[in-house]
């Protein structure tokens, strides 16, 4: 069975009626519904995700809310990273999105089940050819602990620069953590030699 004959007859979907609103390669994105709560809940509330992002897990209720109260907010776009057969394996979104000067964040998490199968790269890549090849974006930062290996790998494969270090700017069980920012400018993501979301 090939990858596409997953989708749905108009190619915008995934095998269980899901709407993307964008796909890249493996993945697609789909944009975040109040109904997924519980499954980022679950991502949440995974010890190495709340350790890398420095959050606290959030009961379900709140998480629901955050959910419906961020569907109004035009500075960020939430997705649930899916598979073709609609199995969610992450979230990734463009927060704090900034028109006028063309900035915006990524943030990204993976399920513990789906990490190391090259999800992360894959949904990293889509967002960032969201941000350059449809929202006027300039310049895109990603921030995470310097003891993250396996983000900073990530990010620097898919073209983004570290640029410094937050020395002790992150408090998570009892230590100060370092964190690390990461950047990608439009003029580098028009270099990289790798397909775009569309050509997928």
């Amino acid at each position: 069975m090939t990858e596409d004959s997953t989708l749905t007859g108009d190619g915008h979907g995934t095998a269980d009626g899901r709407r993307l609103s964008w796909r890249a390669g493996p993945i697609g994105l789909a944009a975040l519904d109040p109904d997924d709560a519980e499954f980022l809940h679950d991502l949440r509330s995974d010890p190495v995700n709340a350790h890398h992002l420095g959050i606290w897990p959030r009961a379900r209720t709140s998480v629901r809310e955050r959910i419906e109260r961020d569907l109004d907010d035009d500075d960020r776009d939430d997705f649930l990273v899916l598979l073709p057969d609609g199995t969610p394996v992450g979230h990734v979104a463009l927060t704090g999105q900034n028109l006028v000067d063309g900035t915006a964040e990524v943030e990204l998490m993976l399920a513990a089940r789906h990490r190391g199968h090259g999800h992360g790269r894959a949904a990293l890549d889509a967002v960032v050819d969201l941000a350059f090849g449809e929202l006027p974006m300039y310049r895109l930062t990603a921030e995470t602990h310097t003891d993250n290996a396996p983000a900073l790998a990530v990010l620097a494969t898919s073209g983004f620069t570290q640029e410094g270090v937050l020395r002790a700017a992150c408090l998570h069980r009892g230590r100060r953590l370092d964190v690390a920012v990461c950047a990608l400018l439009r003029p580098e993501w028009e270099t990289l030699a790798r397909p775009r979301a569309w050509d997928a």
